[in-house]
């Protein structure tokens, strides 16, 4: 049914294939590790950084590249964006260097946050104010169907032709997004505030902004410092076999895309808790994976579960920020939130390293991460009891937060 709600807004459409290819190239790079470190001659673990490069180019990039794309209009922004997603990847196909494919890996994340946060902002203001969470869910969708879909494709392209070939497909998948963007898109009021760029610019400082980018930040730690290592812990502690981990990961992918909906849905119907709802099922199930692992059926059923409350988190905080941006630019603190997603996907997968390497055996990681999800639960109490429902601006502005 929630569907349905957008057969007839090609807008939305458009975002999301736009996130299908954004979410396919952060990805893809995942499956293609070893062939890329034997063709460059570089290690595994250089190969590895092309990952970890490209978190940190989100992080860096987007409130750059927002700040600079401030005063265009948002499809042009989003179709910039899209340009150098294109060009970025053209360059990873043709690259005769590690030196050059990481540069351009780096250019290329530049691009997401700002199209992620740009497009939360353009999805509240073209469907009715009840859907804007939802909007929001719908265009990560794009994002969540690249982790089922499009990092697979990819692993088979490159294991039958070349790494660089998924490189090239998702390239063209650029261009299909930018024509569609065209076709589509429509025109947005860019409603940033009229104050000072100073003022403007101080204000994402004040600590009601910095919590719930903390707790962005620390949700996704949560989930990627179990996620990363996601086959040791299968294959090493519950002993399935590699070629069971790709079925698993599956059904992870079918939790994410579930969680992705369910989230959009209950923020949009309680939004002062969905934050904590959300929350609530990510640390549910990493307390009770531990005591799975042991257990095969079960083990497969609580990692469906872990994406499902990972990515059932997004749609929230991302409109939560959105409903703390009065007086700031919404675009601004849309990116910002990109950037802390990623800066937790970062984070995750060092901590999980430090973790496994220094102290504890990886079967503890879930408990360390539900360390992290507690600590953003405990920041999700107290913005919900600080949270004022305001009244709807206008109907171009994403800031309401609305009564049920």
């Amino acid at each position: 049914m929630a569907i349905s709600r957008y057969i007839k807004n090609p807008a939305l459409y458009a975002l999301a294939v736009g996130a299908f290819g954004i979410g396919s190239t952060e990805f893809v790079i995942m499956g293609l590790l070893e062939q890329v470190a034997s063709d460059m001659q570089v290690s595994l673990q250089a190969a590895g950084f092309l990952i970890s490069g490209y978190a940190l180019g989100v992080v860096v990039g987007a409130p750059i590249f927002t700040y600079l794309s401030a005063q265009l209009a948002h499809k042009r922004t989003l179709m910039l964006m899209m340009l150098i997603f294109t060009v970025g990847n053209l360059v990873c196909w043709w690259a005769p260097n590690y030196e050059l494919i990481l540069t351009a890996r780096i250019i290329t994340a530049f691009a997401h946050g700002t199209f992620f946060g740009v497009g939360s902002v353009v999805a509240t203001k073209v469907v009715a104010p009840s859907q804007k969470a939802s909007a929001i869910a719908f265009i990560f969708s794009g994002l969540t169907l690249a982790t089922i879909l499009g990092v697979p494709a990819g692993a088979w392209l490159g294991q039958n032709f070349s790494w660089r070939t998924p490189f090239a497909v998702i390239a063209l998948i650029g261009l299909v997004a930018m024509l569609i963007l065209y076709l589509f898109l429509p025109a947005t009021k860019n409603d940033q505030p009229q104050v000072g760029e100073n003022a403007s610019l101080m204000g994402l400082l004040n600590p009601n902004i910095l919590s719930k980018l903390l707790m962005t930040v620390l949700a996704f730690a949560g989930f990627f410092t179990v996620f990363t290592y996601v086959q040791t812990l299968l294959t090493e502690v519950s002993g399935f076999s590699l070629d069971a981990v790709s079925a698993i990961l599956l059904v992870v992918g079918l939790g994410i895309v579930i969680g992705n909906t369910f989230g959009g849905r209950i923020a949009d119907r309680q939004p002062r808790w969905a934050n904590l709802i959300t929350l609530s099922i990510l640390l549910l199930s990493l307390l009770i994976l531990p005591l799975t692992l042991n257990q095969p059926i079960l083990t497969v059923v609580l990692f469906g579960l872990l994406g499902a409350g990972a990515f059932a988190t997004v749609a929230p905080l991302q409109m939560n920020m959105l409903n703390a941006a009065q007086g700031l630019p919404p675009t601004m603190v849309s990116s910002l939130n990109i950037a802390a997603f990623n800066l937790g996907n970062a984070f995750g997968a060092w901590l999980g390293g430090v973790v496994m390497s220094q102290y504890l055996s990886v079967a503890y990681l879930p408990w360390v991460a539900a360390v992290l999800v507690l600590v953003a639960m405990v920041l999700a109490v107290f913005d919900s009891r600080a949270s004022v429902q305001t009244v709807s601006g206008p109907d171009d502005a994403p800031l309401e937060c609305l009564r049920i």
